[in-house]
């Protein structure tokens, strides 16, 4: 397989799947540029190595094309300042203007297309249909999406020769130009920096972790990491469970949990869960107490209550001090260490603190040797928040992707290239 590393770019136009989908403020400027940051190494050697860019990606999720609310212009500045390399904007990914400027591309050169996702072509999934529509009627319009989402994915693989996938966070999709466009390029067709460290990251702790191997799992809904707490329990030797998802494991148990989020129906569940991890000899770590608001708010009056006798009125909005400590002591014994999700309502300064003491921790478990991947929007969002993204061994830049990844899905972005 062709490499970034190995590809003979003189000459060439390199078509690179970027995830710029960065978070922006009301006067357009933006607030986070990790995902944009993480890209330039791969533009970098593009260009180092005789060779011409044409970036691509989607920003949010626009319901029109021209939406400027959406338009990638607002972030080309913020290239240019982390790149170093004027970049020029085409102004659409379809247009007459967008095919020029590719045909007229020079050596070190660097074009930014338009927002993708301004066509529906980029998803696949035909727009505006009446929700009274009738079965005939979508299955048309499903037929004639999927017809022009040829035409559309053609259009962009001749702007190049050769095609990147850096877009970790959208390899999970199979849209146009995260998987489709890759059938263009049979023989030239790679990874970027970002995706291949990703994957080895991910395949690191996975596949070839060094024990004790702790993964800590928060957020709000069990639900959502039912598929990866079973994958892991094959691998981890420490399960710490944290955040509204704990909630449900608790009151499973008989714990009065007042006000908290609680998933009823998988309760039962969560019992099988705990169950396979003692015939496993997984050790499962639940909160021991919380810090409880009687609001759901950071105005919201505050009591420390044991996890399983919460007032009613109440809900448990953050890991306590005591619990934060017996964590301490499993997370700073590992060699490998796993983080997805907030074990606390972070946003609110308030009941932050649990959080906080977890990113420090796993920092502090770094630097004495292990190796520590955080992945997963929320947990990003609070390692970048408290100043430790460097400080801890890789940090995902995908959400859905890794978790998909994590759960042992073949992912249509990754597939495409390695196929």
């Amino acid at each position: 397989m062709q490499t970034i590393d190995n590809y003979n770019f003189i000459g060439k136009r390199a078509i690179i799947r970027v995830d710029f989908n960065v978070p922006m403020n009301e006067k357009f400027e933006v607030t986070d540029d990790t995902r944009i940051r993480a890209a330039i190494p791969t533009i970098k050697k593009v260009l180092e190595k005789g060779g011409s860019v044409i970036l691509m990606s989607h920003l949010g999720r626009p319901k029109k094309n021209n939406d400027d609310t959406f338009s990638l212009s607002h972030i080309v500045e913020t290239i240019e300042n982390r790149l170093g390399v004027k970049v020029a904007f085409a102004g659409d990914c379809m247009g007459e203007k967008a095919a020029q400027m590719a045909a007229e591309l020079k050596q070190g050169e660097v074009i930014l297309l338009e927002n993708l996702r301004f066509y529906a072509e980029e998803e696949g999934k035909p727009r505006g249909l009446a929700e009274d529509a009738n079965d005939e009627v979508k299955a048309a319009a499903k037929k004639a999406i999927k017809e022009s989402q040829k035409t559309f994915v053609k259009k962009l693989a001749s702007y190049a020769d050769c095609y990147i996938n850096d877009a970790f966070g959208t390899a999970h999709r199979a849209h146009a130009s995260t998987a489709l466009i890759a059938e263009y390029f049979a023989n030239d067709k790679m990874f970027g920096y970002v995706m291949e460290g990703e994957l080895k990251a991910i395949d690191k702790v996975l596949e070839l972790p060094e024990h004790p191997f702790t993964a800590i799992l928060g957020g709000s809904k069990v639900s959502s990491k039912i598929t990866i707490i079973k994958r892991l329990l094959d691998r981890v030797d420490n399960l710490i469970i944290g955040g509204g998802m704990g909630f449900t494991f608790v009151k499973a148990q008989g714990g009065k949990t007042g006000n908290s989020i609680c998933e009823d129906e998988y309760m039962p569940l969560a019992l099988e869960i705990m169950e396979d991890a003692k015939q496993k000899n997984v050790k499962i770590y639940l909160s021991i107490e919380t810090v409880a608001g009687n609001s759901f708010s950071n105005d919201a009056d505050v009591q420390i209550v044991p996890i399983d006798n919460i007032p009613d009125g109440w809900e448990g909005m953050d890991a306590s001090p005591k619990t934060i400590s017996i964590w301490e002591n499993v997370i700073l014994k590992s060699k490998t260490i796993l983080w997805n999700g907030p074990v606390g309502v972070f946003e609110f300064s308030k009941f932050a603190k649990g959080t906080e003491a977890i990113a420090k921790i796993v920092a502090k478990a770094t630097k004495k040797g292990a190796y520590s991947l955080i992945g997963g929007g929320d947990s990003v969002a609070a390692i970048n928040k408290f100043g430790l993204a460097n400080d801890v061994s890789y940090v995902s830049t995908g959400g859905g992707a890794l978790l998909e990844y994590i759960e042992g899905v073949e992912l249509p972005g990754v597939k495409a290239i390695r196929q």
